[in-house]
């Protein structure tokens, strides 16, 4: 690795890397059934920052997993809770009883009294900025730091990219740390972010096909084979309804979802569902889809939610040499 590149990366990500207490400011995005404590750990020991996946977990099996990660990693790590899940303030009340010291809220715009909750009990509060105004108006809520995600990401997408919300959110904040994520392949562009004012990077596809990675076999070979035109985004089939978009590979279940919205939006406009309700229902759908991909192998039928950058995924490598990679090309390219 190039010396002189490498003290570069260190100036230019010591804020994110003192505010995460790691060597390297690279978060792990939190993905369902994929980031439980063997990803985390893996992270977390390896230099970078691992985030449990909470998703729709009830509080006790969340426990557990806290406890699994903490029994493989001395290491700092965190966890990521969704706003909109029906037991968030028992959620938080696990989290801070296990005392993991940072919470990345995502899943919707959270509440004050979540991120006052969470700081009361000495924990620090990591928040997705979809845009400058919504970023401010989290740092006045006060949250800790910040994640600016583009639509090239995987699973949950926002509509912009991630070059125009970087060029539209860093030179604006500089109030606190600010990690830079969606379709991050390669260092190179980790280390063009960093010099554009940002802390970090956070990066999901990247590990998926990592050996700690407890993704069933097809679900890594269909990730090895895919390309960026192969992640495509869920499209809404009704605009009274609105859908938080998913990218994922095309496979069957893409076509399916369109088939599981008409009978959610069937059931809402009868009034056997209430909004929240009914946006819950289709949370469920692609957490029981995404389990029958990663977990059961049946990526015909499962949701293989996937990044833009799963073109760069080409083998299996440990969670180390996948980060030290990153960080090579970070620093050859600062050099």
């Amino acid at each position: 690795m190039n010396t002189e590149g490498y003290d570069k990366l260190k100036k230019l990500w010591k804020r994110g890397t003192d505010f995460l207490g790691t060597e390297y400011a690279i978060m792990g995005g939190a993905m369902s059934w994929l980031s439980e404590s063997n990803l985390v750990s893996a992270l977390s020991n390896a230099g970078g920052f691992g985030v449990i996946a909470c998703g729709s977990m009830t509080p006790d099996l969340l426990s557990v997993v806290i406890e699994e990660t903490h029994a493989k990693t001395k290491k700092p790590f965190g966890v990521n809770l969704i706003t909109m899940h029906p037991q968030i303030d028992e959620l938080i009340d696990v989290t801070l009883a296990h005392n993991v010291k940072y919470v990345v809220l995502a899943g919707g715009i959270p509440s004050g009294g979540s991120i006052k909750k969470i700081k009361e009990g000495g924990t620090k509060v990591i928040c997705f900025a979809p845009a400058l105004s919504l970023a401010k108006k989290l740092i006045r809520n006060g949250v800790d730091a910040l994640v600016v995600e583009g639509s090239e990401a995987g699973g949950h997408i926002g509509p912009v990219s991630t070059s125009v919300l970087a060029q539209e959110i860093l030179p604006h904040i500089s109030d606190l740390p600010i990690f830079v994520a969606g379709g991050i392949g390669r260092g190179e562009v980790m280390a063009s972010y960093l010099q554009m004012g940002a802390s970090g990077a956070q990066l999901g596809t990247m590990f998926v096909c990592a050996e700690e990675s407890i993704a069933h076999e097809n679900f890594k070979k269909m990730f090895m084979r895919g390309n960026a035109r192969d992640a495509v985004t869920s499209v809404q089939i009704d605009k009274r309804f609105p859908v938080i978009p998913v990218r994922a590979l095309k496979n069957s279940a893409s076509i399916e979802f369109m088939d599981v919205q008409r009978e959610v939006i069937n059931k809402y406009q009868s009034g056997e569902l209430e909004m929240e309700a009914a946006q819950l229902e289709i949370e469920h759908y692609w957490a029981g889809a995404l389990k029958r991909a990663v977990i059961d192998g049946d990526v015909e039928n499962g949701s293989v939610m996937a990044g833009q950058s799963v073109g760069m995924v080409k083998k299996i490598q440990p969670v180390s040499e996948i980060l030290e990679n990153l960080v090579q090309q970070a620093a050859n390219q600062l050099a």
